[in-house]
């Protein structure tokens, strides 16, 4: 697999961080001074050159060439990249999960039973030659822009294939099957990261779902490893932290703004999910990403 790795390298070596001509969304750079945050959405993603560790619900997930990342559902994370060295720089590609796709994959296979104890919308997979050697096919394309409309179809098919066919593949299966609880969990994420700001009514989530109370809880914490609400005060701490690196309005403000009736509550929670207070936290972001003069 090293010299498939290094081929893949090569081929990204000048790739910027957007997504690719075969629609695969390529990241690359220096290791930032700052923990990353984000909503992450469902993905299969594979690191070239470096690591990664995400933060999901207080549990770190460390990754790296040797292994793979799946994400079937919104998530909020922290996280930290690491290069492999001075002068290589963190690669990492990833490919989004489209249910609709995974769903026409999957009428053209046999059908496989669900496995009690499958649960969880996120997990580190080992890295097979056969998958490492799909993703090769879909860069090669980078060299061969006129091929991609005919052949990256066929190769994200393939990738698809391969997640399918390994120990988180039910996964992908669960994402094409809109009555499954999987799925039916998805459309609360979605309700509560339009509506962070609003208080959450378990009641009226799971009524969303169809899905009982209890039993709507249950299943939220088996996807997301979190509650509705400490899964809405993560986004809401996302949220928080975009608007000030964009925005010139106070921590109070911003806090109350995002949904939070205590601007202390908000900074404790701030500085515990990224490691530093709100304040010093945006300053040091906007420092990071200020264009060299």
């Amino acid at each position: 697999m090293q010299t498939m790795l290094e081929e893949m390298r090569r081929l990204t070596a000048h790739a910027e961080n957007r997504p690719t001509e075969t629609g695969i969304l390529m990241v690359k750079g220096e290791i930032p001074e700052h923990k990353l945050g984000a909503v992450y959405e469902p993905m299969v993603n594979l690191i070239l050159d470096g690591s990664k560790t995400l933060t999901i619900a207080g549990q770190d997930y460390y990754y790296d060439p040797a292994s793979y990342f799946v994400i079937s559902i919104d998530v909020p994370a922290t996280g930290m990249v690491q290069q492999a060295g001075p002068d290589r720089p963190y690669i990492g590609v990833s490919l989004s999960l489209d249910p609709a796709r995974v769903a026409a994959l999957l009428l053209d296979l046999p059908p496989q039973s669900y496995q009690e104890g499958q649960t969880g919308g996120y997990s580190v997979c080992r890295m097979t030659p056969e998958l490492l050697g799909a993703w090769l096919r879909m860069l090669q394309l980078m060299d061969r822009p006129q091929d991609v409309p005919a052949l990256a179809p066929a190769y994200e098919r393939e990738i698809l294939y391969r997640v399918l066919q390994g120990p988180q593949g039910w996964m992908l299966r669960d994402i094409a099957a809109p009555d499954s609880a999987l799925s039916r969990i998805r459309l609360a994420i979605r309700w509560v990261r339009e509506h962070y700001s609003e208080a959450v009514e378990v009641e009226k989530l799971a009524a969303l779902t169809a899905m009982s109370v209890s039993a709507f809880h249950r299943h939220f914490k088996a996807v997301t490893a979190m509650s509705p609400i400490q899964f809405q005060k993560r986004i809401r701490l996302l949220q928080a932290r975009q608007l000030l690196i964009s925005q010139s309005g106070n921590a109070s403000s911003v806090a109350y703004s995002v949904g939070y009736e205590s601007a202390s509550q908000s900074t404790r929670e701030y500085a515990r999910f990224f490691g530093q207070p709100p304040a010093r936290d945006a300053s040091l972001i906007r420092e990071n990403i200020r264009p060299a003069a």
